[in-house]
């Protein structure tokens, strides 16, 4: 485990002396929690690990952290999931039913571990989640799409091409924000989407609270091969830098980190009179747009970067009332007179 990521732990929890075998804390949680998060290490990217040191700091260690894991039953985590869902935030409020499901997740990878690992007679908790409401996603009207398009084509900043192209690809702002001038292939007309852009926390204590990095996709269906409408082309050559520097500065030695390009994104929307989206609404707007225009769903999905169809069709496809009333038309073939 990196230093910084044990410091954090160790820090927030009593140290834990992991060569003690044969000591009483060997089916402590706090024990269990560690070891199973120093496992997970070479097989997670960074900001997964900061992110479940963070959980188990903060939310299972003072919870569950003196208690022997066997005798931790559903009923405990139930109760726990109850009080994370009405006042589990630093201000006492509730936490969202999908931060709530993202710590119960980690708390059954530890049991896991320890059943499978030391033969330990753990409650079988795979089933306890908490139930998260549908959101819709508000996407883009076609009236407010062409605002956009027509404002980015007329003011074809780096930034403005960055936003459209993630209206007209489906790239995450993240991967928007990696995006170099390399990646662009003018000859073949397509995307190579292979890196992301994030800001995390740092585990160390001492200097900056957060960093920016770049690293590849949460997947490998995200490292993917995007071709480019051909009306965006021109736009692009117009504006083309050298391979190394980033899309959005042209420069290899300055990027735009993701929280600056939404700020950038909101300015946009208030000039086209926009309002309730955010940047990533660019993508849901993108994959409703491809559905209505009859793209296959295997092509969208691949070009999302997407594990499955399901995927795409349950969480990025939203039929507009525009869609829903061609379709409901075509009822009409069947009346007579």
């Amino acid at each position: 485990m990196s230093k910084d990521i044990e410091n954090k732990f160790n820090v927030k929890t009593k140290s834990i002396k992991c060569e003690a075998v044969g000591s009483t804390d060997y089916l402590k949680f706090e024990r269990a929690a560690h070891e199973w998060l120093k496992l997970k290490e070479t097989e997670l990217k960074m900001s997964s690990m900061v992110k479940y040191t963070n959980i188990i700091v903060h939310y299972l260690i003072p919870e569950f952290g003196e208690r022997d894991i066997e005798i931790i039953t559903r009923d405990d985590i139930w109760r726990f999931s109850g009080s994370l869902l009405e006042h589990g935030s630093a201000g006492s409020l509730g936490l969202s039913p999908k931060t709530v499901n993202c710590i119960l997740s980690v708390l059954k990878n530890i049991f896991a571990y320890y059943a499978r690992e030391k033969y330990a007679a753990v409650a079988d908790i795979k089933d306890i989640s908490v139930k998260q409401p549908q959101k819709t996603m508000r996407i883009l009207s076609r009236s407010e799409q062409t605002a956009v398009s027509d404002f980015l084509c007329s003011n074809p900043t780096p930034c403005n091409l960055g936003i459209l192209l993630s209206l007209y690809t489906g790239l995450r702002i993240g991967e928007i924000c990696a995006l170099k001038w390399g990646d662009i292939n003018f000859s073949d007309k397509y995307i190579y989407v292979h890196n992301t852009m994030q800001r995390i926390q740092t585990l160390s204590d001492t200097g900056e609270k957060t960093q920016v990095i770049i690293m590849p996709p949460k997947s490998e269906c995200s490292i993917r091969r995007i071709p480019i409408p051909t009306k965006i082309i021109p736009l692009l050559a117009r504006s083309r830098q050298q391979s190394d520097s980033f899309l959005l500065t042209g420069r290899n030695d300055r990027y735009i980190e993701p929280r600056c390009m939404e700020n950038h994104f909101g300015r946009i929307k208030q000039y086209c009179g926009i309002n309730d989206i955010n940047f990533h609404a660019l993508r849901h707007t993108f994959a409703t747009r491809c559905i209505e225009l009859g793209f296959d769903i295997k092509s969208l999905s691949e070009i999302l970067g997407h594990a499955s169809v399901n995927i795409t069709l349950n969480r990025y496809v939203h039929p507009s009332m525009e869609l829903k009333r061609e379709n409901m038309d075509k009822l009409c073939t069947l009346l007579n007179g």
